[in-house]
């Protein structure tokens, strides 16, 4: 499958459409992410929001299409630390086209986008919900930092991802969403 990637800023009212079916698609297994479409089209409001206010060094968002001009996926991110740092978030394919190299190239991509912009590193947090990693359920207190360095990924959660392509643990945020529901904080420096 050949796949572009764009400025998702540029894209029509179908292809933001796209976007955020993905998004609530993509998340499911995060209830507390966007569970309905209209939670997922104010972020991307937001976003179309942030860029026209603060110019094209406000967010990176970006969409990868196939030949169709079809949404398959998208990433957004956010500059921090006066633009040396960016988080990256979200990134969100469509479920059924996963496992295809089209997270892989947008992230990529936005990994780019954050070197010309200045940027040193990416730093992204991953959070577990639903028990996904030996991390989840658990009081991660005291030394979660040990419990972090310990982690087993249980039911597919996507750090493992991130892990192929070089993003390294730098943190974790215990019971960031509840009790026993923390925010894996994973980085990786763009710039040599």
């Amino acid at each position: 499958m050949h796949i572009s990637i764009v400025d998702a800023a540029a894209l029509p009212a179908e292809g933001r459409q796209q976007m955020a079916e993905i998004l609530t698609a993509a998340f499911v297994r995060w209830p507390n992410a966007w569970p309905t479409l209209a939670e997922a089209q104010e972020e991307l409001e937001e976003f179309a929001g942030a860029i026209a206010a603060g110019g094209d060094s406000a967010r990176i968002w970006r969409a990868a299409l196939d030949d169709d001009g079809r949404v398959l996926g998208w990433i957004g991110g956010l500059p921090e630390y006066d633009g040396l740092v960016w988080e990256l978030h979200p990134l969100a394919v469509d479920p059924g086209l996963q496992r295809r190299g089209i997270g892989r190239a947008l992230v990529l991509d936005f990994e780019q986008r954050v070197a010309e912009r200045g940027g040193l590193t990416i730093q992204l947090g991953s959070d577990d919900e639903s028990n996904l990693t030996s991390l989840g359920g658990q009081d991660l207190f005291p030394r979660p930092l040990e419990k972090l360095l310990q982690i087993e990924n249980l039911h597919d959660h996507p750090y493992s991802f991130y892990l192929k392509l070089g993003y390294e643990f730098i943190g974790v945020v215990p019971d960031a969403n509840g009790f026993g529901k923390p925010d894996i904080i994973m980085g990786k420096r763009v710039a040599a």
